[in-house]
């Protein structure tokens, strides 16, 4: 019997994620300008940078276990989701209080660090509410919406610093980072994402009802991973996962070197901070075009096909990318971000729900807290390899950044495969 669709519950896990993209926002518009004060280097930036994904690859997939076997009358999700909220919170406010009060490199990155621990401590558990809550059929539907709400928050946090930015050029002049660091325009963003942070977390605490669970299987942890492992049709899906995150990391961690090497010939800390605000500005068009392609992902994942939406969504995000290496103006990049954002909008939409109706499948839905975990590890490989991989091939490449474009683009393309060859995709 098909239940009605859960409005409350898809909402206020859509706040959620508008509030945890805020946090991500802050850490791609902002971290990389910030260390940029520091050292100039795009290995070492990139490697700070990929601290992301290195903690991303250990805590989703160990507490997203932990939380399939708990057990108590606050749920088994939402506490993860309370005390994460309440620690991204603050991490998000020493970031500003690290870099306001002059500390070197590594205790900067420390910061760092404690925001991207806070945030994963309840990342599977919030990826793993919407199938807990929401049945089969109905998954495009809700993934949708918490697409568009998780990319606003990104909009809404690139265009409040893009915002900013402008007013402290106004104000003292200089520009990009360098006018924001020295007025006071700089706390806002921190301040504003610590409170969307701990409000939503507060929010799904509150409302959301989490269904009682069912049986899970008596499952170690390590075996726990090799039956993901040894299963083809999540081994398939979760390495074209790495794939697209690679491709698009590649360009969000790099956006700003990329910018200036096309627009000034060179990514000097100079060159670099002379484009943060185009940056900022290009960040918050990606994003909306994103929201573009988020609602009709959703919508065609439930109805014209899985296979098809995912499919559809990596050529759209692919191709802009492989014509990006031929570009030279500033109205070109704003075309190319622009397309490539609406098919990354379609691919968010229709990957996400792909674990959940997995399980349903092979009549495992209590273990989605697990597979979520996985599910966002191998989201957070890329994240280690791209800030690691990426800054040495831009260094070998004599500071060419450019060339982050195409290699992306070839590894969606060669994604696709994997994911036509999943057999159990389609239900």
């Amino acid at each position: 019997m098909r239940t009605r669709f859960r409005w409350i519950a898809v909402l206020s896990l859509a706040f959620l994620g508008f509030a945890r993209s805020t946090g991500w926002a802050l850490n791609k518009g902002l971290s990389f300008p910030l260390l940029s004060s520091y050292t100039e280097s795009a290995f070492v930036k990139g490697s700070v940078l990929a601290l992301e994904g290195l903690i991303g690859m250990v805590i989703p997939p160990l507490l997203g276990y932990y939380s399939d076997l708990m057990r108590s009358k606050h749920g088994r999700r939402k506490p993860f989701v309370a005390v994460g909220g309440v620690l991204a919170a603050l991490a998000s406010l020493s970031i500003y209080l690290a870099y306001a009060s002059g500390v070197g490199l590594v205790g900067f990155s420390m910061t760092l660090a404690f925001l991207y621990l806070s945030l994963h401590i309840y990342t599977a558990q919030y990826r793993a509410l919407m199938p807990d809550t929401v049945e089969s059929g109905q998954r495009g539907r809700a993934s949708g919406v918490i697409t568009l709400f998780e990319w606003a928050g990104n909009l809404f946090l690139f265009g409040l610093a893009g915002v900013l930015v402008a007013m402290a050029v106004e104000s003292v002049g200089g520009s990009g980072i360098r006018a924001l660091a020295a007025t006071p325009y700089l706390q806002i963003p921190f301040f504003v994402t610590a409170a969307f942070l701990l409000a939503s977390a507060l929010v799904v605490y509150g409302v959301v009802k989490e269904p009682e669970p069912g049986e899970v299987s008596e499952e170690g942890l390590w075996e726990y991973v090799r039956n993901v492992v040894s299963n083809r049709d999540f081994l398939r899906f979760y390495a074209a996962q790495v794939m697209w995150w690679l491709s698009f990391e590649f360009v969000a961690i790099f956006l700003y070197g990329i910018l200036a090497y096309i627009l000034r010939g060179a990514a000097s800390e100079a060159d670099v901070k002379a484009v943060t605000s185009l940056g900022l500005l290009l960040m918050a068009l990606f994003n909306v075009t994103v929201l573009v392609g988020s609602l009709p992902g959703g919508f065609m994942y439930d109805r014209v096909g899985r296979r098809i939406s995912i499919v559809l969504g990596s050529l759209v995000f692919a191709l802009p990318q492989l014509w990006a290496w031929t570009i030279r103006t500033r109205e070109e990049i704003v075309l190319t971000l622009a397309v490539a954002g609406i098919g990354w909008g379609m691919l968010m939409a229709s990957s996400f729900p792909v674990i959940g109706d997995l399980l349903t499948s092979y009549e495992k839905e209590e273990l989605t807290g697990r597979y979520y975990g996985f599910f966002e590890a191998t989201k957070s490989l890329p994240i280690l390899l791209a800030g690691v991989i990426g800054g040495a091939i831009v260094d070998l490449a004599g500071g060419n950044y450019r060339v982050l474009f195409p290699i992306g683009a070839a590894l969606v393309l060669a994604s696709i495969p994997l994911i036509w060859g999943m057999r159990r995709l389609e239900g």
